[in-house]
């Protein structure tokens, strides 16, 4: 139980952006603040959250970086029935990796956005890789059926390694 005499922290307010131009936050490359802060505040929306990245320990060497996500979520912007899908995001890192607790809560800020999948794929690919610059980058959107159809949503960017295919 909490004790009503400790003050709780307040979580910092960030002025309304559009959301066409809203980005999540991210600090200055290889910058971390969340990994081992012992406490996490997941987002509201994905431009409330904070991409992070770290140094690529290999950056002379191509190498391809794998995250999977099976519990994603996210709204139906019609019904606002929620939807599930596995969402996997595949990248060759060129100077910066993204840190996998920061993608974790800016992923779990989609829960209560109401979009199209392909809007996400997109918005997803487009943040993820303005945070870390990436060689080249995928993100696959496979959604679970609904009124029968399933659908899969893959968009990409740069140039992939031979093997990544």
């Amino acid at each position: 139980p909490r004790n009503p005499a400790t003050p709780q922290p307040r979580m910092p307010k960030h002025p309304a952006k559009p959301a066409a131009a809203a980005r999540p936050r991210s600090p200055r490359p290889g910058t971390l603040s969340l990994l081992g802060a012992g406490e996490h505040r997941y987002p509201a929306a994905p431009e409330d959250a904070r991409l992070e990245t770290f140094p690529n320990p290999a950056p002379d060497r191509p190498y391809q970086i794998t995250f999977e996500c099976p519990e994603f979520t996210s709204l139906c912007p019609i019904t606002g029935q929620p939807d599930f899908a596995t969402l996997t995001v595949a990248y060759v890192p060129n100077r910066f990796c993204l840190e996998s607790k920061a993608l974790k809560l800016y992923l779990f800020a989609f829960r209560n956005q109401g979009c199209f999948a392909e809007t996400i794929v997109n918005r997803i690919l487009d943040d993820l890789a303005a945070a870390c610059q990436p060689r080249w980058m995928a993100v696959t959107g496979a959604f679970t059926a609904r009124g029968g159809i399933r659908i899969s949503v893959r968009a990409e960017r740069g140039k992939c390694l031979e093997s990544s295919r």
